[in-house]
C-alpha cells in the first residue's frame, strides 16, 4: 500500500519528499534577482524541468547589503503545497549569480521535494494546468551553519533569523 502511495505521488509530479510547513521568510529590503533564461511571470523552459534534462536554471542578481555574510536560495512550489525543488546555502557573499546547472563551491544543497540534494526541475501534473515556482534569494547577516541534512522547516526558520533582504522571482510551468 505504501509503494503505491509513492508511485502515485511520483506519477503526479510530486515527490511526496520536502514540503515546508511555514511559508517563505519576508524582509523588508529587496535585492533584484532575474534569470536569463526567462521572465518574471514568465515560463520556464522545458530544458529547466523533468521533460527536459531538468538542469538548474541561470540566475542573476545585485542589490546584496554590505553587511551580507552569504546567501541562501530556496524554490518552492506554492501550488503543490510549497513543495521543495532546490534548497541552495552557504553562497558566498560576493557572488552575483549561478550559472545554468552549477553550484558554488562551498555552498550547501539540502534535500528537495523529489528526495534528493540538487535542483529538482518543475515537473506538475500532466493536464492539470501551470504551476507557480518561486525563486527566493535572502542576503544573510551571519552564516546558517546548516548541513545537507537540514529540513525544509529548518532552512526557513534559521533564514528568517539572519535575512537582510530578499529578491524574488517568479515562473510557471505547466504539461
Amino acid at each position: 500500500m505504501a509503494v503505491a502511495l509513492v508511485i502515485a505521488a511520483l506519477g503526479a509530479g510530486c515527490g511526496g519528499g520536502e514540503k515546508s510547513r511555514e511559508p517563505l521568510p519576508q524582509v523588508r529590503a529587496s535585492l533584484r534577482l532575474a534569470s536569463p533564461a526567462f521572465a518574471d511571470r514568465g515560463s520556464i523552459p522545458r530544458r529547466y524541468t523533468c521533460d527536459g534534462p531538468g538542469t538548474s536554471p541561470p540566475l542573476r542578481w545585485s542589490g546584496v547589503p554590505r553587511r551580507t555574510r552569504e546567501l541562501a536560495l530556496i524554490v518552492e512550489d506554492p501550488d503543490a503545497g510549497r513543495f521543495v525543488h532546490w534548497s541552495l546555502l552557504a553562497i558566498p557573499a560576493g557572488t552575483t549569480e549561478l550559472r545554468e546547472g552549477s553550484v558554488p563551491a562551498g555552498a550547501v544543497q539540502t534535500e528537495n521535494g523529489f528526495g534528493h540534494q540538487d535542483w529538482g526541475g518543475p515537473c506538475p501534473p500532466k493536464g492539470k494546468g501551470p504551476h507557480h515556482y518561486v525563486f527566493a534569494l535572502y542576503a544573510l547577516d551571519k552564516p546558517l551553519g546548516l548541513g545537507g541534512g537540514a529540513s525544509a522547516d529548518q532552512v526557513r526558520s534559521a533564514v528568517a533569523q539572519a535575512a537582510l533582504a530578499r529578491g524574488t522571482l517568479t515562473a510557471t510551468y505547466g504539461r
